[in-house]
């Protein structure tokens, strides 16, 4: 016999179903609409050609160092961790000014600015003059550019799209990314077979060179916040750090991500060593790694929407975060050895761990840029955004540093399974949090004003 409390219990089971459903509707909806949207299309034609890029050097990149500069496991990690420290340098400085310049024209100059850094490689290359320490100077000078360059592209979207578009939106550039991701590695390690790595980065600065164009072309009105006081630089990064580290959901949602990307850059450090020496992998089999890896991206970018509005951002993000430990213990347990079936194995656990972790992260991508967005006032998302990059690649800067130190002192399979405890403390983290059940829909709306 049906009780009271159950029959309430089943009509809120119906009630939570259809607003899932609606949700689902909505975001389906919002999706589509948001692409219909002209600058939302431009905007993502340039996400897309920058990720592509960008996928291109990943690839070139390592082996310019492993292969042409014959760098050890050390120095890998020194030129890792070059791209991240300008963000530990100026981070915070970089949040305050996107907060008070036009973010269109900031995201401009950092993308003509990257492609000058890149193009300045081949150029010191054929002069015969690309030793290390000048390869860490232009990766500083990049990295410097793309400290601004971040912050406000992760600001600008919602002076693009509406607010309820903004999950569709963030995977749909997700999906994007995802296809540069897709394509940029496979050519990259074909290009670098063909021209040689040198070259093959020069590609990547005229892909920042049409991203650049491409977002000048955008028409967007940008509402900032007025005022006639003397506005202190200290004040605007303390404002940002308030609202990063001591809100309920995004202060451990940040520690999360942080640990995260300290075990992410350790891991890549590592893996390139590992891949190209230890498996033998040839340039055009670690192209292919992380192509695999951008396919599982986009597909996973493909339900990060639906995913989020059915269980929540919290939930999915905390779901994805267990993935990752899950990845890199693949990575880890891949034998080395010359045997066709050893190699075999090998190559399959890679390339397993590889749709595994680009699953998981085009799913919580959108999820995390999503709440982030959603939650924080307009007129500190640059500081915000600015404050996360600034921690996140300092961590990335330590990790890759302690993932060469420690491959050159313990070995490299050590060292990925100390990558894959990591990875497992960030899942923790989220896990044991109010991340674990935070919705952005349940949220306050973003607006204009902070006080």
């Amino acid at each position: 016999m049906m009780t009271l409390d159950s029959s309430k219990s089943g009509f809120e089971t119906r009630r939570s179903a259809e607003k899932t459903e609606r949700g689902d509707l909505m975001a389906e909806d919002a999706g589509s609409a948001s692409f219909r949207n002209q600058a939302f299309a431009r905007y993502f034609s340039a996400i897309a050609v920058g990720a592509f890029g960008t996928a291109l050097t990943a690839v070139a990149l390592p082996i310019l160092v492993v292969n042409v500069l014959g760098a050890n496991a050390f120095e890998v990690g020194i030129v890792n961790a070059a791209q991240f420290i300008p963000y530990a340098l100026v981070g915070l400085f970089a949040g305050v000014y996107v907060d008070r310049w036009r973010r269109q024209r900031v995201l401009v100059w950092a993308s003509l600015g990257r492609a000058l850094s890149l193009a300045l490689i081949p150029v010191f290359w054929f002069a015969g003059v690309l030793h290390l320490w000048v390869l860490v100077l232009m990766l500083l000078l990049f990295g410097a550019f793309s400290v601004f360059g971040f912050a406000a592209t992760q600001s600008l979207l919602p002076h693009i799209v509406e607010r309820r578009a903004l999950r569709a939106a963030n995977a749909r550039l997700d999906q994007a990314e995802a296809v540069g991701q897709t394509a940029g590695p496979a050519l990259g390690g074909a290009l670098v077979g063909l021209i040689g790595a040198p070259l093959a980065i020069a590609v990547d600065a005229i892909t920042y060179v049409v991203d650049a164009v491409l977002i000048a072309s955008l028409r967007i009105t940008e509402t900032r916040q007025r005022t006639s006081a003397r506005r202190s630089v200290r004040r605007e990064m303390a404002d940002g750090l308030s609202w990063t580290y001591r809100h309920r959901v995004l202060g451990p949602l940040a520690w999360s991500t942080h640990v995260w990307f300290f075990a992410n850059a350790a891991g890549l450090t590592v893996l390139a060593v590992f891949a190209l020496r230890t498996l033998n992998f040839s340039s055009f089999l670690y192209g292919l790694l992380f192509t695999v890896g951008g396919v599982a991206s986009f597909v996973g970018a493909t339900f990060a929407a639906r995913l989020g509005s059915r269980f929540g951002s919290g939930s999915t993000i905390t779901a994805t975060r267990a993935l990752y430990p899950i990845a890199w213990a693949l990575v880890a347990a891949a034998p080395a050895g010359v045997a066709p079936d050893l190699r075999a194995v090998a190559v399959a656990a890679t390339f397993a761990a590889f749709v595994v972790y680009g699953f998981a992260g085009g799913v919580e991508n959108a999820n995390e840029m999503t709440f982030r967005q959603a939650v924080t006032p307009n007129v500190l998302l640059g500081r915000v955004n600015g404050t996360m990059r600034s921690a996140n690649r300092t961590m990335g800067a330590l990790g890759a540093l302690a993932g060469g130190a420690a491959a050159t002192l313990l070995g490299v399979r050590p060292t990925l399974i100390g990558v894959v405890v990591v990875f497992a403390v960030a899942f923790l983290i989220a896990a044991f949090s109010p991340v674990r059940g935070a919705r952005d829909d349940d949220e306050p709306k973003n607006s204009d004003e902070f006080g």
